[in-house]
């Protein structure tokens, strides 16, 4: 099995010590599990990019699963626009794109399993009780006033759940295990939430819902996901994700958390890039100042240089800010090396070449890209008339500027040495030309 010459990250280590070890008979096999309420952007990218590359590092597989477990935020032109941003920034899931919700009936079935080993329970009390009840940090909760339901009526009530008997918000499923445990997220976690909302992918066929929680370790389990790596703000619920997979005695993936990407002046909420997006301070999610992938590849970014600012940041545990101006300085190398130079000029100034001849144009070689000589080199006309940036002249040049100024000798771009000559102005005062003589 491949794998690199030495571990170059502390997710590498963990992988190459399981390898060591026989841990998962040696396999790798990894997954990006977005969920398609908005669309991705560069933090996506580098976790894309984490999860594939050591897929193939390790001779490994890589999935792409759409957590599609919250159908009021989800839409099918979301999960488009995710599909086509995964393979833009050279990711391949080959054959293996899943969806959370082809699992909704096995999750269903491992949620009964639940419920007959007194390990889950059907509660009455709304979203805003629960939370009351759940406690602090430094209380504990309450338990349920339903938590003590025999096991045949919380799974005649889970059924009328499934067959859409209760309204919304009415009830929910949720697991049983200890009010009182240190981690909030172990008291009584809910799995199931009444949702009479069409699906993009399954229509109108549910009308209870799995939670992120209840989801995502089983629907690791269901792929065989050796390492499912995740952001740290999903470290504190590691202790569910092993509690569901242990209860159920299926494959157990080993979750493993690093630090999300924060970047300088750059908002990565998908939740505020919504509302930027719904309040049309935005032309859209691709407007090149968003963040997202497809703004990036609106504004002339390119797969090879967020792939290269990806491998540049690294993987680690504490979160930290990274410098936007790294992420620019990608994209300028990786075009330098391989962008055709052009030249524009935005304020023109006029120059005219005194001593060059009238009606003659001559056409002089500029090199396309002075790095890649492969890539040839263009034809610039040159006659009489030209023009320059107007920044380039400075009638009274200050210390250290090397561009034309009066009786100044320069030379221009793929061209001929000009010295000015004479300034002309126009009633106001304004420099509108340049007398110059060529040296051919």
């Amino acid at each position: 099995m491949a794998k690199p010459v030495e571990p170059t990250d502390f997710i590498r280590e963990i992988i190459l010590e399981d390898i060591r070890t026989g841990r998962f008979g040696g396999r790798v096999h990894t997954r990006f599990p977005p969920e398609p309420n908005g669309y991705l952007h560069i933090g996506h990218a580098k976790a894309i990019i984490l999860n594939y590359s050591i897929a193939k590092e390790f001779g490994g597989k890589f999935n792409l699963r759409y957590d599609d477990t919250n159908p009021v935020k989800e839409s099918q032109e979301y999960i488009d626009a995710i599909r086509e941003d995964v393979r833009w920034l050279g990711a391949d899931w080959e054959d293996r794109e899943f969806y959370a919700s082809d699992y909704f009936e096995q999750l269903y079935q491992w949620a009964v399993q639940l419920i007959r080993m007194g390990k889950a329970y059907v509660c009455d009390l709304s979203a805003d009780e629960i939370r009351e009840y759940r406690g602090t940090l430094t209380q504990p909760g309450r338990n349920s006033p339903y938590r003590d339901r025999s096991v045949e009526e919380n799974l005649d009530l889970f059924a009328r759940m499934r067959a859409g008997e209760f309204p919304d918000g009415s009830r929910t499923l949720r697991a049983k295990i200890d009010m009182a445990h240190p981690n909030l997220n172990m008291r009584d976690p809910v799995m199931y939430r009444i949702l009479h909302v069409p699906h993009p992918h399954v229509g109108d066929k549910w009308c209870i819902y799995p939670t992120y929680d209840w989801a995502h370790g089983q629907c690791d389990s269901i792929e065989g996901i050796t390492h499912s790596i995740c952001t740290l703000e999903f470290e504190n619920h590691r202790p569910l994700y092993d509690w569901f997979l242990e209860q159920l005695g299926v494959f157990h993936p080993r979750q493993i958390e690093f630090a999300r990407l924060n970047l300088t002046y750059t908002v990565l909420s998908k939740r505020k890039l919504l509302q930027l997006v719904q309040e049309k301070l935005v032309s859209g999610w691709d407007d090149p100042r968003m963040p997202t992938i497809r703004g990036l590849r609106r504004r002339g970014y390119t797969p090879e240089a967020i792939w290269m600012f990806c491998r540049t940041i690294g993987v680690a545990k504490q979160d930290s800010v990274v410098d936007i101006q790294l992420l620019e300085h990608c994209l300028r190398e990786d075009l330098n090396k391989r962008a055709q130079r052009v030249m524009a000029v935005l304020r023109p100034l006029r120059v005219v070449l005194e001593n060059y001849p009238d009606g003659q144009v001559e056409y002089l070689d500029a090199v396309n890209n002075p790095e890649d000589p492969a890539m040839g080199s263009r034809k610039v006309p040159f006659s009489k008339v030209i023009y320059i940036e107007q920044d380039d002249f400075r009638e009274v040049p200050p210390p250290k500027y090397y561009r034309l100024a009066p009786g100044r000798e320069v030379r221009l771009r793929w061209a001929y040495l000009i010295t000015c000559r004479e300034v002309v102005k126009d009633a106001t005062g304004q420099v509108v030309e340049l007398r110059c003589r060529y040296d051919p």
